[in-house]
């Protein structure tokens, strides 16, 4: 192993310190509402920090032992929030769904999951074009409701939306926190995580079996008097892409730890990314996250170069720190054999140890055919996941997490939605319509990503057997020819 060239030391930093530097995706208000954004930012500065240091803290501790190869990741929640997903049944189904898909790999691959919301602050999203073409009109695009509206009259950016993101992250992070503190999470009771809107037979009783399973476990643990209270509670924690850099540096906040060291935190989330789009070495983002305490993901996309990677890791993570970076790859299963192993041997040059996560959302969305939907197939997500764990292993990496777009959304009759293809419930094109509500890119339904749960749960026993994919409940979701549509451009 050899260390990359040691860069030289770099400028002081502060909480604006960006502000020396171009910021992509950035936000042009109207001139009449410059006070307006000023008192915004303001309030903000004042307001009481969303999470805690010790928190970041804490979830710092357990990315350690995801980077070590103790536990594993799971990242998963919407493309982007809208303000009325802030409501009890909505929250409910998202951290119902995180959590029976993390019993899945934690029970099946025998390994601690660390789950992560992309939840409580999502309301940014990135924008190829300031503008798009509605009906024939055109009108400014939807920035994400932190910024404008979805209705097209309600596309001028306001800087009041930056106050009411903060307040809708802060009731859905309470609630999030009440669920958990109230026993929500208890291992005792996982069928009442709400399995009975799954209505594929054959992954309930995949599933019903691991409950079998581990209530047999627990009653033993009880009888042998080994039962543990951390069986009653579980850690989830929030993220967002950290786009909106007025925002995250109003949030961010100094604290001494016990040795009397300064650390700047940002207070809004736990864990905050850099996009694809602005992950631009000379760019604000770089420069504004190199200096937060918080761990930090950074996408990595098939236009970056792998001598650029180390760059950017040299930056991130000048102290070589374990899991102080998440990279998180979005090539699409037809570019992951050609640009992963670039970037795993890069990583390998160096002393650093981030976690290695799989999105296999972004890279894999098209057009479909058959309407005005954009959408992915299953076949895809699962044949770069496969991918992913092959490659790593051929090079004496390992994969260490997955990154999914994934709703736990159901109506009254507890059907969920109808906006990726394929699966074990064989979406097709035609069923799009029927239950497509995502206004931003398309997410797993409760099936899809229980589909994608079981077979990392292979893998991992796989890899902790060292023998071929544990019970090949999944085989036929790779086996199946991917989609061939138009391809679009995911966020």
């Amino acid at each position: 192993m050899t260390d990359a060239a040691t860069p030289s030391a770099p400028p002081p930093w502060t909480p604006s310190s960006w502000r020396s530097k171009d910021a992509a995706q950035s936000v042009d208000y109207p001139h009449e509402l410059d006070g307006k954004f000023k008192d915004a930012l303001n309030k903000l500065k004042h307001l009481p920090p969303l999470v805690s240091s010790s928190e970041i803290e804490r979830l710092r501790s357990q990315l350690a032992d995801v980077a070590n190869n103790k536990a594993f990741l799971l990242h998963g929640g919407d493309c982007a929030e809208l303000f009325e997903y802030c409501n009890e049944r909505a929250i409910e189904q998202r951290i119902s769904l995180l959590l029976l898909s993390s019993l899945v790999i934690v029970f099946g691959g025998r390994t601690p999951c660390v789950r992560i919301l992309r939840g409580a602050g999502q309301y940014a999203k990135p924008r190829s074009k300031p503008t798009e073409i509605i009906d024939g009109k055109e009108v400014l695009s939807f920035r994400g409701e932190n910024v404008n509206g979805i209705g097209l009259d309600e596309r001028v950016p306001d800087p009041d939306r930056l106050v009411q993101a903060y307040f809708h992250s802060a009731a859905t992070i309470n609630y999030i926190r009440a669920l958990l503190d109230s026993g929500f999470a208890d291992l005792h009771n996982p069928r009442s995580w709400k399995l009975s809107h799954v209505h594929n037979d054959e992954l309930a009783k995949a599933f019903d079996n691991i409950v079998e399973r581990l209530e047999d476990s627990l009653d033993f643990l009880k009888v042998v008097g080994g039962e543990s209270g951390t069986l009653q509670k579980a850690d989830i924690w929030t993220s967002h892409e950290g786009l909106m850099l007025d925002f995250e540096e109003a949030l961010t906040r100094s604290y001494k730890d016990s040795d009397g060291n300064v650390h700047w935190y940002n207070t809004s989330a736990p864990f905050l990314w850099i996009g694809d789009r602005t992950r631009d070495i000379q760019g604000a983002h770089i420069e504004y996250f190199r200096g937060i305490r918080n761990p930090i993901g950074l996408k990595c996309g098939p236009s970056l170069d792998p001598d650029e990677l180390v760059r950017l890791l040299d930056i991130l993570d000048p102290d070589f720190e374990p899991g102080r970076v998440t990279l998180i790859s979005r090539y699409g299963n037809h570019k992951v054999e050609e640009c992963l192993p670039g970037h795993i041997k890069a990583v390998q040059s160096t002393r650093h140890r981030p976690v290695f996560c799989a999105d296999i959302m972004h890279g894999n969305t098209f057009q479909a055919s058959s309407g005005p939907y954009k959408t992915r197939h299953m076949a895809d997500l699962c044949s770069e996941l496969v991918k992913s764990w092959r490659i790593h292993r051929s090079l004496g990496s390992k994969l260490q997490g997955i990154h999914l777009e994934m709703t736990g959304d159901v109506d009254e009759n507890g059907y969920s939605v109808t906006e990726i293809v394929g699966g074990s419930m064989e979406r097709s094109e035609e069923d799009l319509p029927s239950r497509y509500l995502t206004f931003c890119d398309p997410r797993c339904s409760v099936e899809q990503t229980l589909d994608i749960a079981f077979l990392t749960a292979d893998y991992l026993t796989a890899e902790r057997t060292g023998g071929k994919k544990g019970s090949a409940i999944l085989s036929h979701l790779t086996s199946r020819e991917p989609s061939r549509g138009r391809e679009a451009n995911g966020k």
